[in-house]
């Protein structure tokens, strides 16, 4: 068995759903082989960032300005970076959120334990095999913190395609996979690059609720809702009135645009129990959460990926999701 199956295997035992490789564009002072399309994918995925970059749709996320160039190549992150193992887990669950009046929506991947921990681990574990295997190679591992574009390299590795609402879309698991990647100094041989089976479907971006997906493949973080209730640090009054309204109830994330993507219909339940939702996260009741305390916030969600949002913000998105809901209820009440 070749070391690129051992390492694929090993990723399955580990309780990844989903593994490919890909490969590195070469060292600069070497040209890629006759027909190899790796220079020009790095210039596109280069391109395409500064691009992002240049109409401010990162918001305030300053980190992603810092050496774009950087992010763009594992090279520059791993010296002698080769290969790029991606790696995904399913966190789909048949549970159905709880709307009733009064309840708040939260986003899917963060129903159960916050997913960063456990597939660090699990990568950790497998940079340890690769090391029993080839002692030479240098690894380094991330689970979306670091700068590493990791979707591209997911499509890259055949784990699916970036769809139009620029998340990735997997023909087996649809949109509910939660990605990581080992990048590596071994030279792997790499799986065939996802195809886009996106079509003329636009139907997540109809979805959006906010009109973040300002055309096929490309997000306004700072209409989306997701970027609003979790990564963004102002008060209510900065939100714009119509972005603000069309927040609806969620409280922190969206799943909108995932949702209503058709590939969902292949979609299976995880095995995987860190995944799978808690009462509170399925019915958050927004005046319990609104009178918890910043300590007993911080117990509550300790181990879950609701305490990106900080305890002002979290208070901010309940006030919003508050005032929608009480606007709803006024609005049918006079039709």
């Amino acid at each position: 068995m070749r070391l690129s199956e051992k390492i694929r295997a090993e990723t399955r035992r580990l309780g990844f759903h989903a593994v490919g490789i890909s490969r590195v564009d070469p060292p600069p002072h070497q040209d890629p082989p006759p027909n190899n399309p790796d220079s020009h994918l790095h210039r596109t995925r280069a391109a395409h960032l500064w691009e992002w970059l240049h109409r401010g749709y990162q918001g305030t996320m300053a980190w992603m300005e810092r050496d774009p160039e950087r992010r763009s190549d594992p090279r520059r992150v791993l010296p002698g970076c080769r290969s790029v193992i991606s790696v995904g887990m399913n966190y789909y669950t048949d549970n159905q959120a709880d709307e009733r009046p009064g309840h708040g929506r939260i986003a899917r991947y963060a129903w159960g334990e916050d997913y960063h921990d456990l597939l660090l681990d699990r990568l950790k574990q497998l940079e340890g095999f690769i090391k029993r295997m080839a002692p030479e190679a240098e690894t380094r591992r991330y689970v979306d913190t670091g700068p590493v574009m990791e979707k591209f390299w997911a499509q890259q590795a055949g784990l699916g395609w970036i769809g139009k609402h620029s998340n990735l879309v997997s023909p087996q698991f649809g949109s509910w996979l939660l990605l990581g990647e080992v990048l590596t100094t071994l030279e792997l041989a790499p799986d065939e690059a996802g195809t886009d089976l996106c079509g003329s479907c636009a139907l997540c971006i109809r979805a959006c609720p906010t009109g973040a997906i300002t055309q096929p493949y490309v997000v306004d973080a700072t209409k989306c809702i997701s970027y609003l209730t979790i990564e963004w640090r102002g008060d209510e009054d900065n939100i714009p009135s119509d972005l603000a309204r069309n927040m609806g109830n969620r409280i922190f994330g969206c799943d909108d645009c995932l949702d209503a993507c058709p590939y969902n219909a292949q979609a299976h339940p995880t095995a995987e129990a860190a995944f799978h939702p808690s009462a509170l996260t399925l019915a958050p009741n927004l005046t319990t959460l609104a009178d918890l305390g910043e300590g007993e916030f911080k117990r509550t969600f300790r181990r879950s990926p609701i305490r990106r949002s900080k305890y002002a913000g979290f208070l901010r998105n309940l006030r919003i999701a508050t005032r929608n809901l009480t606007r709803s209820v006024v609005s049918s009440s006079s039709a």
